[in-house]
């Protein structure tokens, strides 16, 4: 492990009515909440073992022994706090650079498929710049990282979250700030059915047609993805 980086990933408790909402019209509020957790298995197997210190930031804080039995005793938990994802996440930098790491990369748990190379090249690009950030098709951002000494609470204050323009305002503050960034490649954040019918298609020759989220889809008769 190397003790100079550090990944957090950001997990809501996955509760009926609680997560993935714009997908209930695809999928009962029950199962919805079934593949999120999905989501959230497959990306632990593919990302949180690697060459950095390891976080799930979960929410509510309160759920801690939740997520523990949920997910394993094996895993560091940090509470998200804060009014706003943008405080949440801003918080979870600081908590992590308060304990000595030199490049701190957040991702959420939108993309199951998000694969070791794209946290790895995150990593790697922190070594010449100060941020790095990962644009979804959507106009958002599914990671998000800084180097040591170039976090600004101005890159989260104030943003209107959800939204086609927060990855155009983010790298926005960072030229204002002065911040050199490097741009990852774009990833698909799985919101609607749409996403899902993407996902199915896309993965159809990659080892993630294998995963948990893909066998609950089809064991699902593909109920998310009709039109």
């Amino acid at each position: 492990m190397n003790q100079e980086r550090c990944l957090v990933i950001f997990v809501k408790y996955p509760e009926k009515g609680k997560v993935k909402s714009r997908l209930v019209p695809g999928i009962d509020e029950c199962r919805v909440a079934d593949l999120y957790r999905c989501f959230i298995e497959d990306l632990l197997e593919r990302v949180s073992s690697g060459h950095y210190k390891f976080f799930i930031a979960f929410d509510p804080p309160e759920k801690e022994k939740d997520f523990s039995a949920l997910f394993g005793k094996d895993f560091s938990y940090l509470p998200q706090t804060g009014a706003d994802l943008g405080e949440r996440m801003y918080n979870a930098f600081i908590s992590c650079f308060a304990g000595g790491f030199r490049s701190v990369v957040v991702i959420g748990s939108d993309s199951p498929d998000l694969s070791r190379g794209i946290i790895e090249e995150a990593f790697q690009s922190l070594r010449n710049h100060d941020a790095v950030i990962g644009p979804t098709y959507d106009g958002g951002y599914y990671l998000i990282g800084f180097s040591a000494n170039s976090l600004s609470g101005r890159f989260f204050e104030n943003m209107t979250w959800s939204t086609d323009n927060v990855y155009t305002e983010t790298i926005g503050r960072f030229d204002q700030e002065g911040v050199s960034f490097h741009v990852l490649p774009p990833w698909r954040d799985i919101d609607t059915a749409d996403d899902v019918r993407a996902l199915l298609k896309d993965c159809e020759k990659s080892d993630f047609s294998r995963s948990r989220t893909v066998r609950f889809l089809k064991d699902n008769s593909f109920t998310a993805v009709r039109q």
